[in-house]
């Protein structure tokens, strides 16, 4: 489902819908500020102004992040790809490799990928080897981190890749990500 149609459907007919699709960026920093303003209302005004590329957008797409619901995850991660503020690297490398909240790491490992900042390798290599332990149930980001980590092509990412090959469920992705190493160049 497309982001504003989920956000339509959660505003069940709500005229400040409507409202923040014709709102310009100051009206939508506003909605971001005002108290006691739905979710929903505040995604769509965050989403909005970080597609737009405008800056105070980046502290509530951050919260967004690191949301417990994904596809509020990915708008916000979508977001702050377009916002390009230089911040978003840090940010999304900080979420991924906090271990209280890696049930939500999945698309800050995404974003760090699709961004290629340096933030990425150190963070991927951090998060992958602690989903390497046994019984980890974390194998969707683990599996980011991999295909991950194989798309960035960086060399760091050998000894953790030869690692993975290990588990079942990563063997596969974790060769050719290893593979992707002597082709690619380095990222960063």
């Amino acid at each position: 489902m497309d982001v504003l149609e989920r956000l339509r459907t959660e505003a069940a007919g709500s005229p400040d819908y409507e409202a923040l699709l014709a709102a310009g960026p100051d009206g939508l920093a506003a909605a971001l500020a005002a108290a006691g303003r739905p979710l929903w209302a505040r995604e769509l005004a965050a989403y909005r102004l970080g597609l737009a590329g405008d800056p105070r957008a980046f502290e509530p797409l951050v919260l967004l992040l690191n949301h417990r619901d994904p596809p509020r995850c990915a708008a916000a991660a979508r977001a702050l790809a377009a916002l390009g503020d230089p911040r978003t690297g840090r940010a999304a490398a900080a979420l991924a490799t906090n271990e209280l909240r890696v049930a939500y790491a999945l698309e800050p490992v995404r974003l760090l990928v699709s961004l290629r900042v340096p933030e990425a390798v150190p963070a991927l290599v951090a998060v992958l080897t602690r989903r390497l332990a046994p019984h980890d149930p974390y194998t969707k980001v683990a599996l980011a981190c991999v295909e991950g980590l194989g798309a960035l092509g960086d060399e760091r990412a050998r000894a953790v890749l030869t690692r993975a090959q290990g588990h079942p469920r990563l063997a596969l992705a974790a060769t050719r990500a290893l593979k992707s190493l002597v082709s690619a160049p380095p990222a960063g």
